[in-house]
C-alpha cells in the first residue's frame, strides 16, 4: 500500500531530524515533531497487528490443511474465525487512521475563533463566554493548546467578543463547522420574572495561515497603542499595552490588549489579521467561480442560523442536519463529539 510506505518513509525521515542535537534549541519545532512522530507511530503498529495477525491466520491454514490431530483442528477451526474477525476491525481502523493522517496532512494547523454577542444584550455576551468555555472545555479533551487573542467583557463577566487560537491537533477538521449564528433559549440570570429568552452569538472560524499564503508588507500597516481597557470602558491599564492595526489595502482593523505588553499584542493583532486576510482572499476566489460555491464560504457561513441550545427542553438542534441532542449541561461542559461526528459523517 503505498500510503503505508509514505507513512514509513516520513516516520524514518522524522527519527533523523530528532535525532539532530540543534533541534533541542528550537522548542516549539521539537515538539511538533513529536507529535507527529506519536501519530505516525500508531498507524504503523497498527499495520505491524494486522501482519501477526496474517501470520497466525496462515499457521492455522496449515494445521487445517493436514486435518492430523481433530482436537487440535477443531481449536484452529475456531481461532481462525475470531482472527479473522479481528483482522477486519484493525483493518478498518488502520483505515480511519490513515484517513485521519491525510486530514491532518492537508488541514490548517490551527484556527482562529472569534466569537460575537449578537442580539439579546447582556445575556448574549453571558452566551458567548458559555460558547468559549464550551470550546476550551472541548479542546482540553482534544488535547489542543489554547491562546485568546484578543478579548473584550461585558459587566457581568459576559464577552461582547473574544478571539482565541486552537492549534496541535486535528483542529479544523473538528471546528470547521462551527461557524455561523448559535442561538440560546433559556431564563437569564437576570430575568427575574422568569421569562425565557432567545438570544444569540455568532462564531468565525479562520483557517490560520502559513507564512507562505499571507504576506504582509509592514508599510500597509498603521500600529497604534492606546491603555486596555475592562468592562464598561474603564481604564486597566496605566500603560498603553493595547494594540490596533489598520491594514491600509484592505481597512481591516484588529485589536490586542489580552497580554500586558505591547509585543505580544501586536503579535496577536496580527495573527489575527492574517487569517481575515485569508478569508478574504478565499471569498474573493470563491466570488470568482459562482454562486453555489459562493454560499459555502466566507460571510454566508456567518450569518447561517446553524444551531439552538434550548435549555429548559435540554435539548441542542443543529438544523444543518435537522438533529437533536440531549444533555445539554454535557455538551456545555465541552461533551461535543456527537454533535462534531453528526456533522461529520453528513
Amino acid at each position: 500500500m503505498l500510503e503505508l510506505e509514505a507513512v514509513k518513509k516520513e516516520y524514518q525521515e522524522l527519527l533523523n531530524q530528532l535525532s539532530d542535537p540543534e533541534l533541542i534549541s528550537n522548542w516549539d519545532k521539537f515538539e511538533e515533531l513529536s507529535k507527529r512522530k506519536t501519530f505516525l507511530e500508531k498507524i504503523i503498529e497498527k499495520e505491524k497487528e494486522i501482519q501477526d495477525l496474517k501470520e497466525k491466520i496462515e499457521e492455522n491454514k496449515g494445521i487445517l490443511k493436514s486435518q492430523e490431530d481433530q482436537e487440535l483442528y477443531s481449536l484452529a477451526e475456531a481461532e481462525t474465525g475470531q482472527l479473522k474477525e479481528k483482522e477486519k476491525a484493525l483493518e478498518e481502523e488502520l483505515k480511519k487512521l490513515l484517513s485521519e493522517e491525510k486530514e491532518v496532512k492537508g488541514s490548517p494547523k490551527a484556527v482562529i475563533i472569534e466569537i460575537r454577542a449578537g442580539t439579546g444584550g447582556e445575556e448574549a455576551a453571558l452566551f458567548a463566554a458559555d460558547l468559549f468555555k464550551m470550546y476550551s472545555k472541548y479542546a482540553i479533551i482534544q488535547g489542543w493548546k489554547e491562546r485568546v487573542l484578543d478579548s473584550r467583557q461585558s459587566e457581568l463577566s459576559g464577552f461582547k467578543e473574544i478571539t482565541f487560537e486552537l492549534k496541535d491537533g486535528n483542529v479544523f477538521s473538528n471546528m470547521q463547522y462551527e461557524a455561523g449564528v448559535h442561538r440560546v433559549q433559556r431564563i437569564p440570570t437576570t430575568e427575574k420574572s422568569g421569562r425565557i429568552h432567545t438570544s444569540t452569538a455568532s462564531v468565525a472560524i479562520l483557517p490560520k495561515p502559513t507564512k507562505a499564503e499571507i504576506k504582509i508588507n509592514p508599510a500597509d500597516l498603521r500600529v497604534d497603542y492606546y491603555r486596555a481597557s475592562g468592562p464598561g470602558g474603564q481604564y486597566v491599564n496605566k500603560r498603553e499595552t493595547a494594540v490596533r492595526i489598520t491594514h491600509l489595502p484592505s481597512n481591516i482593523v484588529v485589536t490586542s490588549q489580552t497580554e500586558r505588553n505591547q509585543l505580544q499584542n501586536k503579535e496577536n493583532a496580527l495573527s489575527i489579521l492574517e487569517a481575515k486576510l485569508l478569508e478574504k482572499k478565499e471569498v474573493e476566489e470563491v466570488g470568482k467561480i459562482g454562486d453555489k460555491r459562493r454560499s459555502q464560504i466566507g460571510q454566508a457561513k456567518r450569518a447561517e442560523k446553524i444551531r439552538t441550545y434550548n435549555f429548559p427542553q435540554d435539548r441542542v438542534t443543529d438544523h444543518r442536519i435537522k438533529k437533536s441532542f440531549h444533555n445539554i449541561e454535557g455538551i456545555m461542559e465541552g461533551k461535543l463529539d456527537p454533535v462534531i461526528k453528526s456533522l461529520q459523517a453528513a
